[in-house]
């Protein structure tokens, strides 16, 4: 999806089985949606992390990263705990979502269907930015900031 577009909405369990849905979650700002393949893997988890260890930069800005990936609500559950994610990781084992953002591959096997994808979304549900990289595991948490520096200054 590209920059300016309007997402669907959409409703996914998060790590408790709880149904979120995009709407829900931008009620109390921005929405930094990153997609990552797989919880519990090295890369996915330092991802993650700096998504965690710059939490107060993004409520400063009134923004909130939401994690998505396709590994059912007990594993999201367990990456939470293990790593005191202090976000919504949210479960798309259909890969509905992914499917939708443009996030997601066919030709990988296991579970690594999803593409590393972020997308920072505004209240009104326009992406502000989309930011891919598959090996720089910081830059997601990183740009993402940036963008909503920049949309804030805007």
């Amino acid at each position: 999806m590209p920059v300016g577009d309007v997402v669907p909405d959409f409703e996914l369990p998060d790590e408790t089985g709880t149904p979120r849905t995009l709407s829900g979650l931008l009620t109390d700002g921005p929405v930094v949606l990153f997609f990552y393949p797989a919880a519990m893997s090295g890369g996915c988890t330092q991802e993650a992390c700096h998504f965690r260890d710059l939490r107060s930069e993004f409520a400063e800005l009134g923004a909130q990263p939401v994690g998505i990936s396709s590994d059912p609500s007990d594993k999201q559950g367990m990456f939470v705990a293990a790593n005191a994610l202090p976000f919504p990781l949210l479960s798309d084992t259909e890969h509905a979502v992914a499917k939708a953002f443009g996030a997601w591959r066919s030709w990988l096997p296991g579970n690594f269907h999803t593409r590393r994808r972020t997308y920072v979304i505004g209240t009104d549900r326009s992406i502000l930015a989309e930011i891919g990289s598959e090996t720089a595991m910081t830059r997601h948490a990183d740009d993402a900031l940036a963008a909503l520096r920049r949309a804030r200054a805007a």
